[in-house]
């Protein structure tokens, strides 16, 4: 971790007062323009000027060399992830930015920063502590370019950046394969701070529905702790709390099935509502994995900016006062997910299963959504920004019986063995599971254990790249029998805290492990053994040296 080294900037003289706050770029103009990189890292020097009472740092840099700045903001203040720690707190992580075309994330953390670091009454920072990433994907931030080319279904501002990051990857789906150095350096400080809640910010990309925000928790069903807790009791109290305290709308997260169909298969539904992907290429997916709480923010495209900042702000400042009032059973939450895992090593009993494949439910709940009416105007003519052209919205609401379709049900599920043994040749896998925050050790000489193998009986391949990638699938079938291992293999025990996660990434069937990213392509064959085998019993004597991630340095900050 690195320590931000920006210049204060210019702030008049005196004690702070909201006259002299430093403000964002939108509301210096506005709300006609959203920050640069430089605006951000200008506000956030300004905060250190005054004095606010909060730690500066940045998470690591972008592949063209910037800093991407993070602030911790507590009170009393905490620097490292012992100090925050000791407090017994829920530490929330909320990220701005990581697709830089969607503009409020950004623009709303940082006021809500201010706003909460200057606050003289009590408010979340007395129960939590708050880890503020506001501009994840800076590179992306700065190719501005006008919003009718980089986010052409949004609302202004007339000039925004672009989605993917430098090297042109989506942040938001290489959580998994981890190529992009945005995404190593958030891992690290997940696996550094160890967040009870995630929450990523978003700019919705399609349907004209009746919502300033749409929301979801962690939609893969292998997300037992942190999705269900999000989904039955934070996001309803979340939901109620905005219409009745902020005047906001919102609802679970998606698009009509009407504007194009996606994980709904059933061609016999009309109209529904349909959520997005559930595997953990996506942020709050993976989040929900580790074990924790994932939240996904989605403001609403068709909105003006300033509203777009506006309920974005109430979101997360409603969120953190939840997290705050909800303390107890969230750390409750997060040692119960850690707990788990390490007693499958001890009691074959305590064994849950872990679903590697899933697909969205087939009985929808029924429920009242809220569609606008776009009117369709008789000539190819542009009449607002993000509506297409020959269309026009006419600001008449309805809410229309339909299914939504918010939940997933498992396909696949695989009971975690009791360690999975990694090729002594396989070390990117064995430095990726590392950087995952995933423990792995390494037997000094050659052993033999109780355990299967997987025979592969297919190999698919997409013919299409996705991310640089052509995805794989494999299916087959698991042999029992006496496993030969040779000396320098690497050993991965299911039983500690990321258990379900390393089942995810390293059976062979799961739909978005290593294997989806080409980490065993050279070794695959039909009728072949996959590379990774399972364990059932570690009892037999080994020599193990144990091999830390080196993501539990903790970062240097700065006041």
């Amino acid at each position: 971790m690195i320590v931000v080294a920006g210049c204060a900037a210019r702030v008049p003289p005196g004690p702070p007062n909201p006259a002299t706050f430093p403000r964002t770029r939108p509301e210096l103009t506005n709300y006609r323009e959203t920050s640069h990189y430089s605006d951000v890292r200008s506000f956030l020097d300004s905060l250190r000027t005054l004095r606010a009472p909060l730690a500066f740092g940045s998470i690591g840099k972008t592949s063209e060399g910037r800093e991407i700045p993070f602030v911790i903001a507590s009170r009393p203040l905490v620097y490292t992830p012992s100090e925050a720690r000791r407090l017994g707190r829920p530490i929330v992580y909320v990220q701005g930015n990581i697709h830089a075309g969607e503009v409020e994330g950004k623009e709303a953390l940082l006021a809500l920063l201010r706003d909460l670091a200057f606050a003289g009454k009590a408010n979340a920072l007395d129960s939590i502590v708050l880890i503020a990433v506001p501009i994840y994907n800076a590179d992306g931030n700065e190719r501005f370019a006008p919003q009718s080319v980089n986010r052409t279904e949004q609302n202004g501002p007339e000039m925004v950046g672009v989605r993917a990051n430098a090297q042109g990857l989506d942040l938001n789906r290489d959580y998994v394969k981890a190529e992009a150095p945005e995404t190593r350096a958030s891992l690290i400080m997940f696996n550094t701070w160890d967040p009870d809640v995630f929450v990523d910010l978003h700019t919705t990309d399609g349907s004209f529905h009746g919502y300033a925000l749409t929301y979801s928790p962690s939609l893969s069903p292998a997300a037992v702790f942190g999705g269900a807790y999000a989904r039955d009791s934070l996001l309803p109290v979340l939901r109620e709390r905005m219409r009745t305290r902020d005047g906001f709308e919102v609802f679970d997260y998606g698009n009509f099935v009407s504007d194009g169909r996606g994980l709904v298969a059933d061609t016999t539904v009309a109209e529904g509502w349909e959520t997005y992907d559930a595997r953990p290429r996506f942020g709050t997916n993976y989040y929900g994995i580790r074990g924790r709480i994932g939240i996904l923010s989605e403001a609403y495209s068709h909105d003006p900016l300033e509203r777009r900042i506006a309920s974005t702000y109430a979101f997360v400042n409603e969120i953190l006062s939840l997290v705050g009032e909800k303390g107890a059973a969230i750390r409750s939450v997060t040692a119960r997910a850690d707990s788990q895992p390490l007693a499958w090593g001890r009691s074959p009993d305590s064994v849950q299963m872990v679903a590697i494949r899933s697909e969205v439910i087939a009985t929808p709940r029924m429920m009242d959504v809220i569609k606008e009416d776009i009117e369709t105007t008789g000539d190819s003519s542009l009449t607002q920004p993000g509506v297409p052209r020959g269309q026009r919205r006419t600001g008449r609401f309805r809410p229309i019986r339909m299914p939504v379709y918010d939940r997933f049900t498992s396909t696949l599920n695989r009971t975690p063995p009791a360690a999975y043994v990694v090729a002594p040749e396989d070390t990117a896998v064995v430095t990726l599971l590392r950087l995952h925050g995933i423990r792995v050790d390494r037997s000094d000489t050659a052993w033999t254990a109780r355990g299967e193998s997987f025979v592969i009986d297919s190999i698919t391949t997409a013919q299409r790249a996705f991310q640089g990638h052509h995805e794989v699938r494999l299916t087959g079938h698991w042999e029992r029998g006496l496993q030969t291992l040779p000396p320098k293999s690497f050993i991965v025990s299911t039983a500690q805290p990321r258990g379900a996660l390393i089942v995810y990434l390293l059976e062979p069937e799961s739909d978005d492990g290593f294997t989806t990213w080409n980490l065993f392509d050279a070794r695959l064959q039909k009728g072949g053994r996959f590379p990774v085998k399972r364990i059932f019993d570690l009892r037999r004597g080994r020599g193990a040296a144990i091999r830390r991630s080196s993501a539990s340095t903790e970062p240097e900050l700065q006041n």
